[in-house]
């Protein structure tokens, strides 16, 4: 394989985008830490996630390659389809291979979770991995694909915030506890605020190809009031819980990651170029890491 094909499916994994991915998986892992923490399964979740983010990740470049909607109006990162150096059909390929190894992946961590003493949970976990491959493929494949139809920001509430976060505390404790929703809502509103800002960034050229995130339906303005309103219902979750969970001062530690959220949004009111707003998505994407860290510290230390 030439240096310059190693370079560009690199460049369709979107390594960048790992860290926000693996926020659920740290958060889910640090709310279990002190009940029943298992570093195999902590290592397979996470090995688990990556896959899924970066299957998602092809098949985003490959269905909006085939749909057109990577094009030279496009303001974010050239894709790899787009640029023709890893054709329509090699980029297919790559991600029936990762949805292959994501399967094997997601198995391999429910068998060392639940061992063959739990058939119904192996079975519901079974079902949901297969779920969030077909969604990782669907949000852009497809006729049907529902990134096209406005429902991107809803599922990636459900599986990086929901789904993660509660998904792998379940694998740890075998339980669920009410109290988890709260971190769990607020990893997965900042993770739509991510997608929202790329959504913002790219609606000019979304709607020219019919791409209907719902910043194309309701408009940019009424998208940054959206961008506030979930940033600032993450703080509100994230508050509650530390205030339910307080027993020193350590546990106030997760605030401090919407310092730079905070900052984040008072940025976002003065940018004027949706091409502006693309710095800010990493900003916000380690901000959601940040907190997941400081959640396990918290769990740690306190």
């Amino acid at each position: 394989m030439s240096q310059s094909k190693t370079k560009a499916w690199l460049s369709a994994a979107r390594l960048r985008t790992l860290p926000l991915s693996v926020s659920g998986i740290i958060t889910g892992t640090a709310l279990a830490y002190n009940e029943a923490f298992n570093s195999i399964v902590f290592v397979l979740a996470i090995i688990t996630t990556i896959l899924f983010q970066i299957l998602s990740n092809f098949a985003n470049d490959y269905g909006d390659g085939v749909k057109g909607t990577d094009n030279e109006n496009r303001i974010g990162p050239k894709r790899a389809v787009q640029s023709g150096i890893i054709s329509k059909a090699e980029m297919k390929k790559g991600v029936i291979i990762t949805a292959l190894f994501s399967l094997l992946a997601a198995l391999s961590l429910i068998y060392s979770s639940f061992g063959i003493d739990y058939l119904l949970y192996i079975l519901v976990f079974t079902v949901l991995a297969i779920v969030a491959i077909i969604a990782a493929i669907k949000y852009t494949v497809g006729d049907s694909a529902y990134g096209y139809n406005g429902l991107g920001d809803v599922f990636v509430f459900i599986f990086f915030g929901l789904v993660a976060v509660g998904g792998s505390y379940f694998l740890y404790t075998k339980r669920l506890d009410l109290i988890i929703l709260f971190p769990a809502t607020a990893i997965g509103l900042l993770s739509v605020a991510v997608l929202n800002l790329n959504n913002m960034r790219d609606e000019d050229s979304d709607r020219s190809s019919n791409k209907n995130t719902i910043v194309v339906k309701f408009g940019g303005r009424w998208a940054r009031k959206f961008h506030l309103a979930i940033i600032g219902i993450a703080f509100v979750a994230i508050s509650y819980y530390c205030w339910k969970t307080f027993d020193s001062i350590i546990s106030l530690l997760p605030i401090i990651a919407f310092i730079p959220l905070a900052i984040h949004l008072i940025k976002i009111r003065k940018i004027q170029l949706n091409g502006d707003l693309d710095p800010e998505l990493k900003k916000v994407a380690l901000s959601t890491f940040l907190l997941s860290l400081l959640l396990m510290v918290k769990m740690i230390f306190s």
